[in-house]
């Protein structure tokens, strides 16, 4: 099985991709303020439902067909410049081009959905739907067709924001979609295969997926309502005829047809992308600035928390960040952000990116066994720091080295020679590993040469002593929890005591 976005897309009218739609609603540009049809809200207190039609009827007209279309350069071509132009090659082909020879250059069109978010004319899609897109033209139920310009895309969650010339539209009202359930009824919305408006139903299956592949930040809703090639960008609605997400991507069988597993963006975080789409012509993300490892439990007990306690534990703070700025430390915990309690690693980074520059947040963490609020104001996310806290693997390398206090482990202070070795920047500290015994429990813990220990029991480590005398403290203790450094990242690790 495996991950496929939903636009469909030919290259030479032969390639087909995938596609979807989105539908929130805007009704001044400037301000931006969301547009809540609620004296149209839809209620079913009188009986059991037996139709979605009136749902759908008030809501497929803001659903549209988006194509668009590119230039794109051909491969073949590009390896034999000028070789059509050849005089020799001339004599024997004259001007005729052989049937085999492929042109410089073809146009690339793809299909996909859309949802109207504005009554005169703001549009939201997936950014795959079109990106690099030279032509845009959106179709509607009724046929009419409009060219429309890109305003600005988000390829870090995959959104987009069109514009066509045409007002009192109809658009589709914005769910809060973090009060969706698992379970809840869903309608999803949009242009499959290009065969025109069309609704499947299905419930919503899960919720804050993620670690898919399809997107640098993931945090998708799940649904089984049947999403095709060629719903990239269309609607997932509830009964009420709300917008809870944006169809984006499914897993595909053999085919890449629907298999009962469709991915949508939540409305709320589409809600902030198309925003500032809109504001700015472009999207901006919060960066805090920190290394983060998850809390096993085996982590969270040397940690301290209690049992019932989630959280994510900060491995590094990268100088001159909002991070640093606020006070944060390695070795904090972080449990909850604006009041939410933290589950997990991905959702927190989520969370962050999903908010815009500038933003104050607070954030509720652990240190030493008390709790205290931070509160951040976060910068703006670039190329340079997207990266996240995950640690890069280092080639092992062998070593001698002293023999520290924690068995099977031989550590060393850093010196030139080391730092070379091992390719450790300058201004790192700590003890590097040497050597491991790889019967060891360090060993079975993840532990390897190369690695960087720069906190032992939360106590911080810069010498070869430092380090014995912080194991043996916590000899009496069933663990040792240690700081590893290792490539750009950091983690937190267990070694038992044996």
């Amino acid at each position: 099985m495996k991950s496929i976005r939903l636009s469909t897309a030919a290259l030479s009218c032969v390639i087909a991709l995938l596609v979807g739609a989105l539908g929130v609603t805007i009704a001044n540009t400037h301000k931006v303020p969301i547009f809540v049809d609620s004296a149209h809200a839809a209620t079913y207190d009188q009986g059991p439902l037996t139709s979605f039609a009136p749902v759908v009827q008030r809501t497929m007209p803001a659903v549209v067909n988006i194509s668009s279309s590119k230039v794109v350069k051909n491969r073949g071509a590009e390896q034999m410049p000028g070789m059509f132009d050849d005089p020799i090659f001339r004599q024997f082909f004259g001007n005729r081009m052989p049937r085999n020879a492929q042109p410089r250059s073809q146009r690339e069109e793809s299909l996909g959905s859309g949802v109207v978010v504005s009554p005169d004319g703001y549009i939201i899609t997936n950014n795959h739907v079109v990106e690099g897109a030279t032509d845009v033209k959106v179709s509607f139920s009724d046929k009419q067709e409009y060219p429309a310009k890109i305003v600005g895309t988000d390829p870090l969650f995959d959104l987009a924001v069109v514009k066509i010339d045409r007002k009192n539209l109809a658009t589709i009202p914005l769910a809060d979609s973090a009060k969706a359930q698992v379970g809840d009824v869903v309608l999803a919305e949009g242009e499959p295969f290009g065969l025109g408006g069309t609704v499947t139903m299905g419930i919503i299956s899960a919720k804050g997926r993620a670690g898919l592949g399809i997107e640098r930040f993931e945090d998708f809703i799940q649904t089984d309502a049947a999403i095709n090639r060629g719903n990239s960008g269309g609607a997932l609605i509830n009964t009420h005829g709300e917008l809870v997400g944006i169809n984006t991507a499914i897993l595909g069988g053999e085919t890449g047809g629907n298999v009962g597993i469709g991915f949508a963006v939540p409305a709320n975080l589409a809600k902030n992308v198309m925003n500032q789409i809109i504001e700015h012509g472009k999207a901006e993300h919060g960066f805090i600035g920190i290394g983060l490892d998850e809390l096993t439990q085996d982590k969270a007990k040397a940690f301290g928390l209690p049992a019932n306690e989630h959280g994510i534990a900060v491995t590094q703070v990268e100088p001159n960040t909002p991070a640093a700025k606020a006070g944060l430390q390695a070795g904090d915990v972080v449990t909850s952000f604006n009041g939410q309690k933290i589950e997990d690693m991905q959702s927190f980074r989520v969370a962050i990116a999903g908010m815009s520059p500038g933003a104050r947040v607070n954030l509720g963490i652990v240190r030493n066994g008390s709790a205290l609020d931070v509160p951040v104001t976060l910068g703006t996310m670039s190329a340079d720091n997207i990266a996240g806290g995950e640690p890069d693997n280092q080639p092992n390398a062998p070593g001698g080295g002293e023999k520290g206090a924690l068995k099977g482990v031989s550590v060393e202070a850093l010196t030139p020679n080391l730092r070379q070795q091992f390719q450790i920047p300058e201004g790192t500290t700590g003890v590097v590993i040497t050597d491991i015994d790889e019967s060891s429990p360090a060993a079975a813990a993840g532990l390897q040469p190369g690695d960087i220990i720069q906190q032992v029991n939360h106590h911080k480590v810069a010498t070869v002593d430092q380090f014995n005398a912080a194991v043996r403290s916590g000899n009496n203790s069933g663990s040792t929890l240690l700081l590893v450094k290792r490539g750009a990242g950091a983690t937190f690790l267990v070694v038992p005591n044996k």
